[in-house]
């Protein structure tokens, strides 16, 4: 077998009335200390919600009943229907916010880090990102009562469309949300899921959900809970604290994961975090032999649209083709994606994510030829019938598109 290298990443009106008279300052908190804290929280009668429709697909109003830190630069919301729903999703799935910061219409892209067992409320929670205007609006200005409008679900990095009996969950950074929603899911309705997860984060401090995580290991003797820490600083006290939990140092690497999970190679695997992470995972395992596929991935961080701007940088192209969309021509060249030009024709489309991940701008080629960098969120029975990514697509020649 040969050597691998470590894996290093550098992821109604009365109830927002009376959510608003609940809001509690959620200061910085430790990771072990995730519970939200409100003095009360908005309350809809048992009958309504035990008669709410099901939201399974569409756009959704919504009110923020909740909000809290689970680590000091990740903050989780909870959130409601304005009209009682159940909310009906596959873990592991996301939803888009639509917007209006400063007058601009803005989508983003979220996965739901609660379950679909548990339905009278949705729960979405956002890493506060350096210049990141949308991250930064909702972590500082979404507050408790306030609402949102999202549409969804959508992904296919979910428990329902891809099926096993043994699961390893790889996650580092924010990837773990979709991990949570679908570890909570398994223990919610079965009783003998086998999960091993590892997680890799930089220090205790920057670990997500600690407690819900501890907890569901703790009930379940097949859940196998793992961290690899980057820095061992109070690793002590938190294995101290969860005695269901253990924690290694460093990075993950094959080492670490036959230690963890000697079974690796009979499991299906989920991966999700920033772009280096998941590409050392796949490396790894490759170098591994391990049958890649049972190998289903989702990228938090880092994306592969801008792998696809850095080539285009690199090898320019000037050469000028034309975008036709219903009766609209638009002159491309080959150095832009195709969403540079749908949206400079002002044609309505929800670029969630940009990174050729969450799959919002899909839309399908009638003719012509494009080179896409990712077709993450694509089936395969929509590749065959010339569905693009628009965010992480160029065109080689003069393309018709439908939206």
């Amino acid at each position: 077998m040969s050597s691998t290298p470590s894996v290093g990443f550098s992821f109604s009106q009365a109830l927002c009335a009376q959510a608003a008279k609940s809001v509690t300052t959620v200061n910085e908190a430790p990771v072990i200390k995730t519970t939200p804290t409100l003095e009360s929280t908005a309350q809809v009668s048992p009958k309504a919600l035990l008669a709410a429709d099901n939201w399974q697909r569409g756009e959704v109003q919504l009110c923020c009943v909740e909000k809290w830190h689970e680590t000091h630069n990740v903050v989780s919301f909870r959130f409601q229907g304005l009209t009682p729903v159940k909310f009906n999703f596959k873990p592991g799935q996301f939803i888009t916010f639509k917007l209006d910061i400063n007058g601009d219409k803005v989508y983003r892209s979220y996965t739901i880090s609660s379950s679909p067992s548990r339905p009278f409320s949705l729960v979405v929670t956002i890493k506060k990102i350096a210049g990141g205007v949308v991250s930064n609006y909702l972590t500082e200005s979404l507050n408790v009562g306030d609402e949102v409008t999202v549409t969804g679900p959508d992904g296919i990095f979910n428990l329902v469309d891809i099926e096993a009996d043994k699961y390893l969950f790889l996650s580092a950074g924010c990837g773990v949300t979709p991990m949570h929603s679908m570890s909570r899911w398994l223990c919610d309705t079965t009783t003998d899921s086998d999960i091993a997860f590892v997680h890799s984060a930089k220090t205790v401090d920057d670990i997500m959900f600690a407690n819900s995580m501890a907890t569901m290991a703790s009930r379940s003797q097949h859940f196998n809970l793992n961290y690899v820490l980057e820095s061992d600083d109070n690793q002590q006290n938190l294995t101290d604290k969860y005695a269901s939990t253990s924690c290694e140092s460093g990075r993950l690497s094959l080492a670490t994961l036959v230690k963890l999970v000697p079974d690796y190679q009979q499991r299906t695997v989920f991966v999700c975090g920033p772009e280096p992470y998941m590409a050392a995972v796949k490396l790894m395992l490759e170098a591994a032999e391990f049958d890649m596929s049972q190998f289903n991935q989702e990228s938090f961080g880092a994306s592969s649209a801008m792998g696809l701007k850095a080539a285009l940088e690199s090898n320019p192209s000037t050469e000028q083709f034309m975008l036709s969309i219903g009766d609209k021509q638009v002159p491309l060249s080959g150095d832009q994606s195709l969403l540079d030009g749908i949206e400079s024709a002002k044609i309505p489309i929800i670029a969630a994510c940009r990174s050729g991940v969450c799959g919002a701008c899909k839309c399908q080629v009638v003719s012509g030829t494009t080179v896409s960098s990712s077709q993450m969120a694509l089936t395969p029975d929509e590749i065959s019938a010339g569905f693009v990514l628009a965010c992480s697509t160029k065109i080689t020649s003069n393309v018709r598109l439908q939206m």
